[in-house]
C-alpha cells in the first residue's frame, strides 16, 4: 500500500458516518457505474478514473483504498438496487409479487447491462468476491420467491435446489435477451414466470409441504 492509500484509509475512519462523506461516496460510485459500463476493468487505470470523474486520484484512495475497492463498491451498489427491486413487492398478492419481481429483474438488466453481466458472470476473471456478491443476490431472490410461493423463506433442500436451477435459467435467458434484443420484455417475463410455475409444480411432486399455486395463476 502506498502513502496515498495509507493516508486515505487513516483519514476516512472517522468520517464514514457523516452525510457529506456518504453523499460524496455515492457520487463517485454513480460515476464509476457509468465508466465501467463502457470500459473494461483492466482498461481503466486510476488516473483514467480520476480524470473522467473530475477529481484528484487521492480522493478515490480516500473513499475506496484502491481500484479494486472502488470496483467492488460499484458492484455492491448495483446489487443493492437489484435486490431492492426484487424486495419491493412484499405488499402484493403472491402471484402478482412473482410477476413484478421478474419484471423488475428484467428492467434492471435492460437498463444496467454492464453491471448485470458483471454480477452474474463473476466480474474480472474468476473473482471470488464478486461471486460471493452474486451468491448473496441469489439468496435474496430465492427468499423473495419462496415467500411469495409458500409464505416462508426456510424451505427444504430439494425446493432450494430446484429454485436455484430456475434462477440459473433466468440468468442465462436474461443474458441472451440483453445481448440479442429480439424479444419484448413482457414476452421474456411471461416465459420466465411460466417456467417458475412449472418448477413449483415439480417441487410439489417431491415435497407436498410446498404446494404450487393453482395452474391458471402462474
Amino acid at each position: 500500500m502506498n502513502k496515498s492509500q495509507q493516508r486515505g484509509r487513516a483519514a476516512s475512519r472517522g468520517a464514514h458516518g457523516t452525510d457529506r462523506y456518504q453523499a460524496r461516496r455515492a457520487e463517485l460510485i454513480a460515476t464509476g457505474r457509468k465508466l465501467f459500463a463502457d470500459t473494461s476493468y483492466d482498461a481503466l487505470s486510476m488516473d483514467d478514473i480520476a480524470r473522467q470523474a473530475g477529481v484528484a486520484k487521492g480522493l478515490i484512495y480516500y473513499y475506496f483504498t484502491n481500484k479494486r475497492g472502488y470496483y467492488l463498491a460499484i458492484i455492491e451498489d448495483a446489487v443493492a438496487e437489484l435486490v431492492e427491486r426484487a424486495g419491493s413487492t412484499h405488499d402484493l398478492p403472491p402471484v402478482e409479487r412473482v410477476r413484478r419481481t421478474v419484471d423488475g429483474y428484467l428492467r434492471y438488466a435492460q437498463h444496467h447491462q454492464a453491471a448485470y453481466r458483471t454480477i452474474v458472470t463473476g466480474g474480472v476473471g474468476f473473482d471470488a468476491e464478486v461471486l460471493a456478491i452474486r451468491a448473496r443476490v441469489r439468496a435474496r431472490l430465492l427468499g423473495t420467491i419462496a415467500r411469495g410461493a409458500w409464505g416462508r423463506e426456510e424451505i427444504p433442500a430439494l425446493a432450494r435446489t430446484a429454485l436455484t436451477g430456475w434462477l440459473s435459467s433466468v440468468e442465462g435467458v436474461t443474458l441472451d435477451w440483453i445481448e440479442e434484443q429480439e424479444l419484448p420484455r413482457e414476452t421474456v417475463a411471461s416465459l420466465l414466470v411460466r417456467g417458475l410455475g412449472d418448477t413449483l409444480r415439480l417441487i410439489e411432486e417431491f415435497e407436498p409441504g410446498c404446494p404450487a399455486p393453482p395452474r391458471p395463476l402462474v
